[in-house]
């Protein structure tokens, strides 16, 4: 281990807000399982996996209870806090100084402000372009006024945003390039012609005319990997290469070397070390050594992608802590790196490369 390690100020580059509302058993056992959101099977439950078994060591001990409780004492005993100053205490336990916020998730979610008042941190907003998209179809009567006011509503979000995010990248792989405009404004009338008030934003080309448009303005841009190969975008991140705009690629566990290995081959394009190590919990030194073998040290940025509950964002500053001590530290002990060396990354992979991308004061 590296005492660096265990003291590094973290920049949580890409996570959601909170839960406000208080959670039973069922309800909070969800948000261990999959993003799809589906409950346990019948017999067994979610606090059996490797998310489940971090949340119990690093979490109770926030709350005054011993590591490794039984999870019946320790919702017990965030119900006997409450809502509020448990997840005060949890959040102010991870060491994150700054979290960066997708807001465009539906549900009863604590906002950016929320967040950094809870945590005792700063927070700024990431903009999600599908939600953005279908805010302006809902007050646009016209294929002109839409394609205007979406033009307006993404320059006025990059005014107030530190990046925007979307789930589109699965649809970059055939057409990397931007349309043209006769083919906008005919994918804009069609999607108008047919959509309902609050339909979601799935047409293809208006999605990649969308975030061209998000490239124009020179924030970063964040695209959703999930579970799926990234090697299909290669040719999106080559036809955005040069534009001086930074792609940085979300999740892609367990295709976390590929997406390690694109960071790698482009300049503007940057690897997401979250949610991987919370989702891998006794693992997770063993995938960010992995990583570490592909990309450059400067391409690899902290997040703890966490969703609805405070200890997601525990269990990703602790199992990140955890996992870079065990791995610098033991490059240190064989002598492979120095010390020194080993704490400048740390503080790279913690805070600083994401305080660079995003352009925010360390």
């Amino acid at each position: 281990m590296i005492d660096a390690a265990s003291s590094v100020r973290l920049v949580d580059q890409y996570c959601h807000g909170v839960l406000r509302t208080e959670l039973g058993l069922g309800t909070f056992e969800t948000y261990l399982g999959p993003a799809a959101g589906a409950p346990p099977a019948s017999g067994t439950t979610f606090f059996d996996t490797q998310t489940g078994f971090a949340v119990r060591r690093w979490c109770p001990p926030l709350l005054g209870l011993e590591p490794h409780c039984p999870p019946a004492h320790y919702l017990a005993r965030r119900r006997e806090l409450g809502v509020v100053e448990a997840g005060r205490r949890l959040l102010r336990g991870t060491g994150i100084a700054t979290y960066l916020v997708d807001t465009g998730l539906p549900g009863d979610l604590a906002g950016p402000a929320e967040l950094a008042a809870a945590g005792a941190a700063q927070a700024r907003e990431i903009v999600r372009l599908e939600l953005l998209a279908e805010q302006v179809a809902d007050t646009s009567g016209t294929v002109e006024s839409f394609l205007a006011n979406l033009a307006e509503a993404v320059h006025g979000a990059a005014g107030s945003a530190v990046a925007f995010t979307t789930v589109a990248a699965g649809r970059l792989a055939d057409r990397p390039e931007p349309p043209g405009p006769g083919e906008v404004r005919g994918a804009a009338g069609r999607w108008l012609t047919g959509r309902r008030m609050g339909d979601p934003l799935t047409d293809p080309v208006l999605l990649r005319h969308l975030l061209w448009a998000a490239l124009a303005t020179g924030l970063p841009l964040q695209l959703h990997i999930g579970v799926q190969d990234p090697m299909p975008l290669t040719g999106f991140a080559a036809a955005t290469a040069g534009l001086g705009t930074d792609l940085v690629l979300l999740h892609g566990y367990p295709h976390h070397r590929s997406v390690a290995q694109l960071a790698g081959a482009y300049p503007h394009v940057y690897a997401d070390l979250g949610p991987a190590l919370g989702q891998t919990g006794a693992r997770a030194a063993a995938v960010l050594a992995e990583i570490l073998e592909l990309a450059p040290f400067g391409k690899l940025l902290f997040s703890s992608g966490a969703r609805g509950l405070p200890e997601l964002h525990v269990v990703g500053a602790r199992s990140f802590r955890d996992a870079l001590g065990r791995v610098l530290g033991g490059w240190v002990a064989d002598g492979a790196w120095s010390r020194g060396d080993a704490e400048r990354v740390a503080t790279m992979l913690a805070a600083g490369n994401a305080e660079r991308v995003y352009g925010l004061t360390g």
